[in-house]
């Protein structure tokens, strides 16, 4: 698995996750879908991504979108 591969996964997993907090524990846990998605619009825009950072320490081998 490369790095592009790992956020992606990570990403979907966080949205998932939020949305089924939202159902069962409080509709506040929206908020996380909402901060993901910002998230992934920053770095499609600036290529700066938190999590890619986290998973290239974490050993992952990078991928083409974050080098």
């Amino acid at each position: 698995m490369n790095l592009d591969r790992a956020v992606m996964m990570f990403a979907g997993l966080m949205v998932l996750a939020s949305l089924a907090l939202t159902h069962w524990v409080h509709p506040a846990w929206a908020w996380l879908t909402v901060f993901v998605g910002l998230n992934l619009l920053q770095a499609s825009m600036t290529g700066f991504c938190p999590a890619a950072m986290v998973f290239k320490r974490l050993g992952v081998r990078p991928g083409a979108a974050f080098r």
